[in-house]
């Protein structure tokens, strides 16, 4: 997949998360302002039906009040009641009791032979529109009307109708002055308007006084409402949320799954691309490496079939032996290659022995010594490690140098300077391979440990290899309980430093 593919999908993708995060706020607040008008509708009418609940209570009058009127035929109707009751003026005489009216109106004569044509029924409603039209033009005090026992009970009752149980304040002000008279059931001790309500220590009971869940009380008087009922509910924006909670977190705990998995994706789509890149380089690097002495041995085995050559021995011993070493050289990537896989899959096991690294070091240098000399490099040893026998396997362990060794020769430009020295370090043996060659850039000293990978020499192109040398020594020091670390600027060398416990923890 190419680079821009991957930047599409990434682009699509992204714009895909964010589409579907702001649409998911979109109906989080969609949602919350649903619910909150739910709450609001159900709030006033649970107002309104207090207000019609303490209206009806002033409107029972007490059957005694009826006795003394004796039943009679139907002779009135509503008509010419409200005709009698508007010329008589009762309603403008201040009556203040049903006592009152009955002293000036019952004794009248016209309305009593009225009230003597009336049924019982009739008669209870006659006396009763009479109350409520003196109540109404001429009520007592707002004070008086209303029981803040009584009041506090419609309002929990109506609330629990619509099933509201959250914690409310309630107060009652009356339109005169807008002096607040009951609070939460109780009266108010002195007047309290709004200004001075700022001023109360409790921050839910200033709210009161601006909330806007209010109704006006007694709405029918002559004279417009004598005051109107407040309600707050201080938990509202809490309430709303906690409804809302269980959606929210499923909301945002799929957002993070489908992000943790465009993530993931990304991660996979970029390790797969580095994976495949890392695989052609191999195989481009494993055609060179077999290339050559497939090549040599190709030729050395043309020559030997030449007349000239078949009939010379030396010739043929010469070109037999140029055979074999091609030969072990292709048989010792090839190993490499295997090992490096038996590692990965966890299938083998060190044959643990005491081992002289020191010994281990002198043969790998000795191995070497001749290809740098023929550059016109030297390496020097200062082996100071005064305990340098240790338990590990030999094979790995020698390897492991043989492969830091060659990186150092490897990677020197011309006349390699490589320097290997030891030193006993927390109960085990450092030893640290450097060199005075190309160097490695910061941003490849953190990937040249994994399998396969490289670093680009720019004009070197005689460094060959398959980029398992390093993952292996990484692989070797792991299983040896040891690690591996380097130290490199581009263009003054690179410093290995291979630290190696004298006992394996895991060994018996």
């Amino acid at each position: 997949m190419s680079r821009k593919a991957i930047w599409l999908i990434i682009i699509l993708m992204t714009i895909g998360l964010l589409g579907s995060s702001l649409i998911q706020v979109y109906w989080f607040n969609w949602s919350m302002d649903q619910q909150e008008a739910r709450f609001d509708v159900n709030v006033i009418e649970a107002l309104n039906q207090v207000e019609e609940r303490l209206s009806s209570l002033e409107t029972k009058v007490p059957l005694e009040l009826l006795n003394n009127v004796n039943d009679a035929p139907p002779k009135m109707i509503q008509k010419e009641i409200a005709q009698f009751v508007e010329e008589s003026g009762i309603i403008h005489h201040g009556l203040a009791n049903f006592e009152s009216m009955n002293d000036s109106l019952l004794h009248s004569e016209k309305f009593i032979s009225l009230l003597d044509s009336m049924e019982n029924w009739r008669k209870q409603s006659v006396i009763w529109e009479l109350m409520d039209e003196q109540r109404r033009y001429n009520p007592p005090d707002i004070a008086e009307r209303i029981d803040p026992k009584k009041l506090s009970q419609i309002i929990r009752e109506e609330l629990q109708n619509r099933g509201i149980d959250l914690p409310y304040q309630f107060g009652v002000i009356q339109a005169i002055d807008s002096n607040f008279i009951i609070i939460n059931g109780n009266y108010v001790v002195g007047v309290m308007d709004e200004s001075e309500a700022s001023h109360v220590d409790n921050p839910h009971s200033r709210s009161l006084f601006t909330s806007k869940y209010q109704v006006a009380l007694y709405r029918n008087d002559y004279h417009g409402s004598p005051g109107w009922l407040k309600l707050n509910f201080p938990s509202k924006k809490s309430w709303l949320w906690s409804s809302l909670l269980p959606t929210m977190l499923m909301a945002i705990f799929f957002t993070v799954m489908i992000l943790f998995c465009f993530s993931y994706t990304i991660y996979v789509i970029l390790r797969q691309k580095k994976v495949s890149e890392m695989k052609n380089d191999f195989i481009n690097n494993m055609t060179h490496e077999f290339k050559t002495p497939i090549a040599t041995i190709s030729l050395a085995a043309d020559s030997i079939a030449s007349p000239k050559v078949i009939q010379d021995e030396s010739k043929i011993n010469r070109f037999i032996g140029i055979i074999r070493q091609e030969n072990k050289r292709m048989l010792q990537q090839v190993e490499k290659v295997l090992q490096m896989a038996q590692i990965d899959k966890k299938d083998f096991q060190l044959r643990l022995s005491a081992v002289d690294m020191h010994e281990v070091i002198r043969e790998a240098v000795d191995h070497f010594t001749l290809q740098v000399q023929k550059r016109e490099g030297q390496i020097r040893m200062d082996l100071d490690a005064n305990q340098p026998v240790l338990q590990g396997d030999q094979t790995h362990l020698s390897n492991a140098i043989y492969n830091l060794l060659d990186n150092a020769n490897k990677y020197s430009v011309e006349s390699p300077e490589i320097h290997i020295s030891t030193m006993n370090l927390n109960g085990g043996i450092e030893i640290v391979v450097e060199d005075k060659g190309i160097g490695i850039s910061k941003e490849n000293q953190k990937h040249i440990f994994d399998k396969f990978y490289r670093v680009h020499t720019g004009n070197l192109h005689d460094v060959k290899g398959f980029g398992l040398g390093l993952s292996y020594v990484k692989a070797i020091a792991s299983a040896h309980e040891g690690t591996i670390e380097v130290k490199s600027d581009t263009g003054k060398g690179s410093q290995f430093s291979l630290y190696l416990p004298l006992r394996q923890r895991n060994s018996k």
